[in-house]
C-alpha cells in the first residue's frame, strides 16, 4: 500500500493507488468538509479530503456573463430529477470548494431564535438541540478564517457576539446607497450584509460585479477552496484526491463501524480505509451516498434506523426581486451589499416571520436571457442597466415527504412541496411598496423553481433522539460509532439566511470536540 502522506508526496493527489490508508476521510470539500479539514490541519491525524470535482479553472472566461450563465461553463452536476420524471440542473456545483466557489458569499450568522421553536404560517418550524450560545464562538472563528466584512449593531436581528465583524462593512453603489437611505425614511433598519470578500489592505478584490454566481478570477472569495482548503493541504497531514467519486461507504461485521469507502478514479475502482469517515457531500449528495450504503446491517441505507436519511430537505422560498426606474442607469460594481431583515420575526405588523432581504450582483443581460429566451439580448441588456436587484428568503419547514431518495437507475429524485409561501408572497408584497416609494415605478419578480438547490438542506437531521434523527448534537451518527455528517444536512430548520456561516461553524464545533482526533 503506497504511502501518499510519506514526505515529499503531492498535496494533491491525481494518480491514487488501488488502495489507500488514513486516519480520517472527509467526503467533499465544500464549507463542511473543507473547514473541517483545515480546523484538523494541526492536529497530527492523517486527513484524506475526497473531491468528486477538481480545481476550478482560472481563466478569462470566469467573470464572463455569457460564458457562465447562458453556455452553463462551470455547471458540472449530474442531473436530478423531480418526483413526476423531469430531469434539471440543480445549483449545486462539484469542484474544490464545493458551491462556495460560485457562491455569492453572503455569511450570516442564524437569529438566535431560529435555534428555538418558530410559529409560521403552515406550521412550526422545530428547535435545533443545541443553542446559539453553543456555536458562537465557531461562528466568530469562522467569520475570520472568511474575512466577513460587516457592521456590529446594524442588524436589527443580529444576535449578541463575543467580538465585532473583523472587517468593516463594504461600501455601497449609489444606486444601493440611495435605496438604503430611502427605505431608512419609510421606517426600515437597511443594514451592511456580512460578506466573504478579501477587501483588506493589500487585498485582491476589486468589487467587481461578477461576483454573485460566478468564480473568482483573482482569489478573493472567501470559498471554501481559497481560504479552507489550500491552507488545509499545506499541511504534512493532509491531503486531497481530486476527480473521485465515493460511491458508497462499506460497514465491518454488524454494521457499527465504516470501514472503508468505495471510490470511482479515471474509470477504475479504488478503496480508501480509514477510522473515522466524514461525509459532507452537500444536503442532497449526502443523503443519496448515505442510501447508495443499504447493506444487510443497513438494509434501508447508512446511519438510516430512523428512517429520516433523505427526509426533511428544505432550500428556502426565494425569489428574484427587480425594481425598475427607465429614467436612470445603475452603473456596474458590487451590488452585494445590503440587507433588510425588519420582517424577519414575527412582530408588531406581522403576525407571522415574513424572511430576510438582500442585494443581488448586478443582473444583467446574460443573467436572465435563460429565463426569457424570446426576449433579444440587447433589450435585456437595456432593461437591467435600469433595475435594482435584490434576493427575497423565507424559511421553509421540514415536511418527512419533501425528501432525496434513488431511482432504480441511482439517479437523484427530488421530491419537494414549498410550504410559508403566503408569508413569502407578503414579504413581496411589502418590498414592492418600498421599491416604489424609492422611485422604482416598475417592479418585477419572479419564483425560483425546484431546481434552486443553493441553500439545501435538513436531510440527515440533527438531535439527542436516534430514533427521530440521523446525528446526534456534535454530528455524530447515531447508528455508526465512526461516521459523522458535516454540512446542511444536520440542520432541523432552514432559517430565513444563507446557511453556509452555520455549516462552517458546525464543522469548527466537531473539530473542538475532540472525537475525530481522540
Amino acid at each position: 500500500m503506497n504511502d501518499v502522506f510519506a514526505p515529499g508526496t503531492p498535496k494533491v493527489i491525481t494518480e491514487p493507488p488501488d488502495d489507500l490508508e488514513c486516519d480520517i476521510v472527509i467526503v467533499g470539500s465544500g464549507m463542511g468538509g473543507g473547514t473541517l479539514a483545515y480546523a484538523l490541519r494541526d492536529s497530527g491525524a492523517r486527513v484524506l479530503i475526497v473531491e468528486q470535482g477538481g480545481f476550478l479553472p482560472r481563466e478569462a472566461a470566469n467573470w464572463s456573463p455569457t460564458a457562465v450563465h447562458v453556455q452553463g461553463r462551470y455547471k458540472n452536476s449530474p442531473e436530478w430529477y423531480d418526483d413526476k420524471g423531469k430531469a434539471f440542473v440543480p445549483g449545486n456545483y462539484h469542484y474544490v470548494g464545493g458551491s462556495t466557489k460560485m457562491y455569492g458569499a453572503t455569511l450570516p450568522r442564524l437569529r438566535e431564535h431560529d435555534f428555538g421553536a418558530v410559529e409560521h404560517p403552515d406550521g412550526v418550524s422545530p428547535a435545533w438541540p443545541l443553542s446559539y450560545a453553543d456555536l458562537e464562538p465557531h461562528y466568530a472563528e469562522a467569520e475570520r478564517m472568511f474575512l466577513v466584512h460587516g457592521r456590529r449593531g446594524d442588524d436589527p436581528t443580529d444576535p449578541w457576539r463575543s467580538t465585532d465583524f473583523p472587517f468593516p462593512p463594504l461600501p455601497h453603489v449609489p444606486a444601493m446607497a440611495d435605496f438604503a437611505a430611502s427605505a431608512r425614511a419609510q421606517g426600515l433598519r437597511p443594514f451592511a450584509l456580512p460578506q466573504a470578500v478579501d477587501v483588506r489592505d493589500g487585498g485582491a478584490c476589486v468589487l467587481c460585479p461578477t461576483c454573485d454566481a460566478f468564480p473568482c478570477l483573482v482569489d478573493a472569495k472567501g470559498d471554501a477552496d481559497v481560504r479552507a482548503v489550500r491552507p488545509a493541504i499545506a499541511s504534512p497531514t493532509v491531503r486531497l484526491l481530486t476527480n473521485a467519486e465515493v460511491r458508497r461507504l462499506d460497514t465491518g461485521p454488524g454494521g457499527r463501524r465504516v470501514t472503508g469507502a468505495e471510490i470511482v478514479h479515471g474509470g477504475r475502482t479504488i478503496t480508501v480505509r480509514a477510522g473515522r469517515f466524514v461525509v459532507s457531500a452537500g444536503a442532497a449528495n449526502t443523503a443519496a451516498l448515505l442510501l447508495r450504503s443499504a447493506s444487510d446491517a443497513h438494509p434501508s441505507g447508512l446511519s438510516n434506523a430512523s428512517g429520516q436519511v433523505g427526509r426533511n430537505f428544505m432550500r428556502h422560498i426565494t425569489s428574484f426581486f427587480v425594481a425598475v426606474d427607465p429614467r436612470r442607469v445603475n452603473g456596474e460594481g458590487f451590488h452585494k451589499t445590503l440587507g433588510i431583515n425588519d420582517w424577519y420575526a414575527a412582530g408588531p405588523t406581522t403576525r407571522h416571520p415574513l424572511g430576510n432581504v438582500q442585494g443581488l450582483g448586478k443582473l444583467g443581460g446574460p443573467h436572465v436571457k435563460n429565463a426569457r429566451r424570446h426576449i433579444p439580448l440587447p433589450i435585456l441588456d437595456a432593461v437591467t442597466h435600469r433595475t435594482l436587484d435584490l434576493f427575497l428568503q423565507t424559511e421553509d419547514l421540514p415536511l418527512r415527504d419533501n425528501r432525496v431518495r434513488l431511482d432504480a437507475k441511482g439517479n437523484i429524485v427530488l421530491s419537494y412541496r414549498p410550504t410559508n409561501r403566503s408569508a413569502h408572497r407578503e414579504l413581496v408584497a411589502r418590498m414592492k411598496r418600498v421599491a416604489r416609494r424609492a422611485g422604482y415605478p416598475v417592479v418585477l419578480h419572479q419564483e425560483l423553481g425546484i431546481e434552486a438547490t443553493s441553500h439545501q438542506c435538513g436531510t440527515a437531521r440533527m438531535g439527542a433522539d436516534g430514533a427521530s434523527s440521523v446525528v446526534d448534537p456534535f454530528c455524530r451518527s447515531h447508528d455508526v460509532e465512526n461516521l459523522w455528517v458535516v454540512d446542511s444536512s444536520p440542520f432541523p430548520s432552514s432559517a430565513a439566511v444563507n446557511p453556509a456561516l452555520t455549516v462552517a461553524a458546525l464543522a469548527l464545533r466537531v473539530a473542538a470536540a475532540g472525537d475525530l482526533t481522540s
